[in-house]
């Protein structure tokens, strides 16, 4: 495996290999509940919440786990976080856990908890371990939150329930059903690929 440093351990999930953008990793909960900011950031708490508490977890048990059940053992730790989280989001934000549904006990099967924990925590020290894990968390938000603004914009005219355009804008409805967040990941994706190909125009200019 190739060697990193601490602060490229941190940094990769936020921008380089962001799990969302660039990884395409956990995209059932990025086109379903984006609808809004507020439940986009539910569902990335939840996220953040089991993938730093997974990671830390795996990393500090995992000489005492044979390796031929693995996949089993995070699976079961990752589930046991992802009911805790459930818990926590039905007392204390029990109008987003509603709307999240069934969407939060999904993150059990999310690609991009169970990749950190057999490709990194497996094999590095709890400190760098939860460095990955807050990095990708951070990088999944970012993702979530980004298309949660322009779906929430766009579909209802405003930003975290504060009303952007007054009375007489009119609402592009497709942006809050499901489509709206396959448009706005295509959108997003577009414009970073438009980026990506002028900085390298300029480079060899």
């Amino acid at each position: 495996m190739r060697k990193t440093t601490p602060s490229q351990d941190f940094i990769r999930g936020i921008w380089n290999e962001n799990p969302v953008l660039i990884q395409m990793l956990g995209l059932c909960p990025a086109l379903a509940v984006t609808n809004s900011v507020k439940n986009a950031l539910a569902m990335s708490a939840a996220t953040f919440f089991v993938i730093c508490c997974s990671s830390v977890l795996v990393s500090s048990c995992k000489r005492f786990i044979p390796n031929e059940v693995r996949i089993s053992a995070y699976i079961l730790v990752i589930a046991t976080f992802v009911t805790l989280a459930d818990m926590i989001l039905q007392a204390y934000a029990p109008i987003q856990h509603k709307e999240l549904g069934a969407f939060i006990a999904l993150i059990v099967v999310n690609c991009m908890i169970l990749g950190r924990q057999e490709a990194f925590s497996a094999k590095n020290n709890v400190f760098r371990s939860l460095l990955d894990a807050v990095g990708t968390g951070i990088g999944f938000t970012i993702a979530l939150v980004m298309m949660g603004g322009f779906r929430e914009i766009l579909g209802t005219g405003s930003f975290l329930e504060y009303s952007l355009f007054g009375p007489n804008f009119e609402p592009w409805v497709v942006m809050v059903l499901p489509a709206g967040g396959f448009l706005t990941l295509g959108f997003i994706l577009l414009a970073m690929g438009y980026f990506e190909q002028r900085k390298k125009a300029e480079k060899t200019s």
